[in-house]
């Protein structure tokens, strides 16, 4: 008799309690709103950066209540997403923050990105969505 083939390991953090993805996601939000604001070098970046969870709660909320998501699922799309955002900046923050300081001081000249860390920026992004998408996916 053939043996089936082991099931790979169950994302079992999304079965955490809501209560847990609660604090999960406001433990999350004021990490993300220090960082991102830390990495913004002008008083307009750091207004705008902030406001990401203010936007992305809502959206969340009524996509998943349009689409029947659990609210614990929603809860770790926020907090991936925000968490998205810092692995893509955080690490090239120094680069990122010349650039919109260059494009603040001279809006009439379309700034060059810096190569380095605009590939950071795609790839992190690509890869952290795939993470978070498969778990989701495994999820559902």
């Amino acid at each position: 008799m053939p043996r089936s083939a082991p099931e790979g390991p169950s994302p079992l953090f999304l079965s955490l309690p809501t209560a847990a993805w609660l604090l999960v996601a406001l433990a999350v939000t004021p990490l993300h709103v220090a960082l991102m604001r830390w990495s913004m070098p002008t008083p307009k970046g750091k207004r705008s950066v902030s406001f990401i969870p203010a936007v992305l709660g809502p959206v969340l909320i009524l996509y998943a209540l349009v689409k029947g998501y659990s609210l614990s699922v929603t809860l770790y799309l926020y907090a991936s997403v925000l968490l998205i955002f810092v692995v893509m900046i955080v690490p090239v923050r120094k680069w990122v923050a010349a650039d919109i300081l260059r494009q603040e001081q001279n809006p009439d000249v379309k700034v060059k990105l810096h190569g380095p860390s605009t590939a950071w920026i795609v790839c992190s992004m690509l890869v952290s969505i795939t993470v978070v998408a498969g778990v989701w996916l495994s999820h559902t």
